[in-house]
């Protein structure tokens, strides 16, 4: 592309020492190297580091860097705030009053090692590893680690960003398009291309679907917003669906300002007109697709008429935008949180491919590109999964054995419902430990806040790892120890492409990075494996060659003094080469992910034979894995369990739809609240009302509102704005306040403005996916003096007076274990049966009736 070219051509190589890693400069040693959180970020932006007598001074964007061109956001721009920042934790500490005090005493690494090493073990004795639950924060640069950790080191299977109902963040989008396609699909604005624009194959998307997210202010799941603009500015015409007018939005051919949570009955629309019509690509699906039949057979009555009404779109644009995108050679969709985080999670991704495949928009280029981790580096939320001992790892409270839900088990994680079952109930077995690793857990991803922390409380031990005290660590936690930023960790990212390394500069009193915490604790846990790596870069040179996270003990690898992984990655550099060789300098380009057409070259299937990563080696429009796992192999349309259809009777008290959690460009979830810049810019939360909306209710912009509903409420300021209809009102998430009181039971006000305190666990779609947290209902009004505050309710009752609880699927039998307990009898997890000490006798627990030995 010529204007590319032309931005090339302008850069003065030499002034930013092309070919060079390191130089010194003004004073400063400068480093080439890319930023991967924390601070907290999902992407991985070339950056120049500026250092000067130990500290980080300046942080620049690096134009020489293929990747973002030397583009940057204000959160790498501030990052000095964050690396140098008063308020981190500089030590190891430990506890010195009671949870909640926020008193601590300063302890050597050592001397939190030993105890924490003490602590798993008894464990490990009394109650076995899967008594222990390792939480890990948002897929950053800990998604590997921290499960290779726990699996690993703490020896559980129970892994999970605790607190997260239905997996509703990324999962549904990995796991519902693995299965009709055999890999992921992201939006191809050249970013697999070390040429990028310039790459003779590449074309831009005629049509780009901004569904359900904001790009520019997420630049969520590893994509860069900016790419995408590229792509607007070279003509790409966009279709926003969003109930929020965003940039997109205003540029859009369509804005589609869709009722929250209806985003399926819209898709099925889409998927009926572009069938019904004969829009779709009939050479493709011959060729590629398998399933049409059944798929066209499925959405046959789900017409834009039935859409229109479920949706609040009309009938026009739904038909308008169908057709807009089906005729674009190529289209792409980009998709956001918003298809994780409904009931029908799991039917929206199907739909969602559905699109791309039956149009031709698959692994073509401007379309929607299959990729994988960069060279086979698939270490990830399994990493270590075999280390844990089959006996407790028979154990792991997954959707099936804790929740009783039908079908196969197809997510990594433990089920964050089927963990709140065992730390409130203690059933199927009570959990003893928590290891929490750069969560802020009470703060963000915890639906119904209240009611974990109270959860939480039962737990005999919590270590809780974290660049700042939050409110987390001052509520629950016993130990603390500080972790590094980004720029004082050695690390790497193979997240998508291209392979990046990321490179220690400088330190923070005594922070360690994630992976050397991991190290140093791991050697004294599960020395067999973690005693073959001597350093950071011992680990991450494994990770790069034999991360595909099938690590396996062995009598081979023992005798080697270590363990042996079963496969290798095809990637052949070591750490430091990609760091220094001038022709890496960082980073490296994966051929597998900027290659098209893939399937017809063989490309996808180990033995080499035409065809896609899935069971029929064709793209799967109603996938056999669906079925698999018990769910729906079609398309289908869930309505949100309260709103104007679900619970019209409920609209009288609660009459405003609920959507929360789209992202700002200041904050990254519940990070960066204590940065100066970012507070000056979006210095309290906010919630867009409409101006009629909030005439109606007497709202005036700038003043405080409650937003309530049947669970709970929260406080925000009113942002009146035209950006969100008359029906809906959008909150922020991850709100809390680093400069007001820490202790209990204000708790830094975690929960004065948290949408969680709204949210409701126990709650799912289909095989207990997806959960409709941006589709609540609720009512507001002005917040008036002398109201009590939610963290005065919460510690009052431990939650709201109006508040009801959401049981357990399972609350009849936990009913009936506690019976059996309080009357001395024992029983077994494994078989879900209480046994009678005197006799011998065995009962199923679900029916009650007796089992034969």
């Amino acid at each position: 592309m010529a204007d590319y070219q032309e931005f090339l051509d302008g850069i003065d190589r030499k002034a930013y020492h092309e070919g060079e890693w390191q130089w010194e400069e003004d004073g400063c040693t400068v480093t080439r190297t890319y930023h991967y959180s924390p601070p907290g970020c999902h992407t991985s932006c070339g950056i120049l580091l500026y250092v000067k007598d130990g500290k980080v001074v300046r942080i620049e964007g690096d134009p020489l860097d293929p990747c973002t061109n030397g583009k940057l956001c204000i959160k790498c721009l501030t990052m000095t705030e964050s690396l140098n920042h008063p308020d981190r934790l500089k030590y190891p500490m430990r506890r010195a009053g009671e949870r909640g005090e926020n008193k601590w005493e300063r302890i050597s690494w050592d001397e939190a090692y030993d105890e924490i090493e003490a602590k798993v073990k008894d464990i490990w004795e009394t109650d076995g590893g899967n008594a222990i639950i390792c939480v890990h924060g948002t897929g950053r640069n800990i998604n590997w680690q921290v499960p290779f950790f726990g699996q690993a080191a703490l020896k559980t299977p129970n892994i999970s960003t605790f607190g997260f109902t239905g997996f509703a963040c990324y999962m549904p989008r990995i796991c519902g398009s693995i299965a009709p396609f055999g890999d992921f699909p992201i939006v191809d604005a050249s970013e697999t291309h070390a040429d990028r624009y310039n790459n003779e194959e590449w074309v831009p998307p005629e049509v780009l679907v901004v569904w359900g997210n904001e790009p520019l202010a997420s630049n969520a799941d590893g994509y860069v917003g900016h790419w995408l603009v590229q792509c607007v500015q070279m003509g790409t015409k966009i279709i926003s669906i969003d109930p929020r007018l965003t940039w997109w939005g205003a540029r859009a051919e369509y804005w589609l300002q869709i009722r929250p949570g209806t985003d399926a009955a819209l898709a099925c629309a889409w998927l009926n007109v572009i069938i019904s019509e004969k829009l779709y690509d009939q050479e493709y699906i011959d060729y590629w697709c398998a399933g049409f039949d059944e798929l066209a057979e499925s959405v046959k009555d789900k017409t834009p008429e039935w859409a229109a009404e479920i949706t609040g779109l009309s009938v026009e644009d739904i038909i308008g935008s169908a057709r807009l995108y089906a005729a674009a050679k190529p289209g792409a969709i980009q998709w956001g949180l918003a298809f994780d985080q409904q009931l029908s999670a799991m039917a929206l991704c199907l739909a969602g491919c559905d699109l791309m495949a039956i149009c031709g928009n698959v692994d073509v280029p401007g379309g929607n590109i299959l990729v994988h981790n960069a060279f086979e580096i698939n270490a990830g939320y399994a990493s270590g999964e075999n280390l844990t001992p089959p006996e407790w790892r028979a154990k792991k409270l997954n959707n099936n054995y804790a929740l009783s839900i039908q079908g196969g088990d197809f997510v990594a994680h433990a089920s964050s419902d089927g963990l709140l079952q065992a730390i409130e109930d203690g059933f199927p077995y009570p959990i003893k430990m928590m290891w929490i690793q750069s969560s802020n857990t009470l703060s963000c991803p915890s639906q119904d806040s209240p009611r974990v922390m109270a959860a939480m409380k039962k737990i005999p031990f919590i270590v809780n790892a974290d660049p700042y005290i939050t409110p987390t660590s001052v509520a629950l936690a016993d130990i603390i120890l500080p972790v590094a930023m980004s720029a004082e960790r050695n690390s790497a990212r193979t997240w998508w492409s291209p392979c990046r390394a990321m490179v220690k500069v400088t330190d923070f009193y005594e922070a360690k990075s994630d992976e050397q915490i991991i190290l140093d604790l791991g050697k004294r846990l599960n020395p067999e494996v973690f005693g073959q790596w001597d350093t950071d870069i011992d680990w991450l040179n494994w990770y790069l060659h034999d991360g595909t996270g099938s690590f396996s003990a062995t009598t081979e690898a023992t005798d080697q003094g270590g363990a042996k992984n079963s496969g290798k990655t095809l990637f052949t550099a070591d750490w430091e080469e990609l760091v220094k060789d001038p022709s890496m300098l960082g980073h490296s380009y994966d051929e597998f992910n900027s290659t098209y057409n893939k399937a017809a070259k063989g490309m996808f299937r180990a033995d080499g034979s035409i065809g896609y990563g899935t069971p029929s080696g064709r793209l799967e429009l109603t996938p056999m894995l669906y079925n698999y796992w018990g769910l729906s192999t079609t398309p289908f349309h869930t309505e949100p369990p309260e709103g104007p259809i679900s619970t019209p009777e409920l609209m009288e008290e609660y009459p405003l739809i609920l959507t929360c959690g789209g992202r700002s460009f200041e904050f990254f979830h519940s990070e960066h609240r204590q940065l100066p810049t970012m507070r000056e810019l979006h210095p309290q939360p906010l919630c867009m009302i409409n101006p009629k909306t909030a005439e109606k209710y007497g709202i005036q912009d700038g003043q405080w509102v409650w937003i309530e509903n049947d669970h709970g409420r929260f406080k925000q300021v009113a942002k009146i704005t035209k950006q969100v209809n008359e029906k809906t009102i959008h909150a922020e998430h991850g709100w809390w306040f680093p400069e007001t009181e820490g202790a209990a039971p204000y708790l830094f006000g975690t929960f004065e403005s948290n949408p969680n305190n709204c949210t409701k666990a126990f709650v799912t779609g289909q095989g207990g996916v997806g959960s409709p947290i941006k589709s609540m209902i609720c009512k507001i009004y002005p917040v008036k003096e002398g109201d009590k505050m939610p963290y005065e309710q919460i510690a009052e009752t431990g939650n709201f007076p109006w508040y009801k609880k959401v049981e357990s699927p399972r609350a009849d039998e936990i009913a009936r274990y506690h019976e059996a307990l309080e009357e001395g009898k024992g029983y077994d997890p494994m078989t879900n049966q209480v046994i009678d000490p005197a006799s011998g006798a065995r009962f199923d627990l679900k029916t009650g009736d007796a089992v034969e030995a």
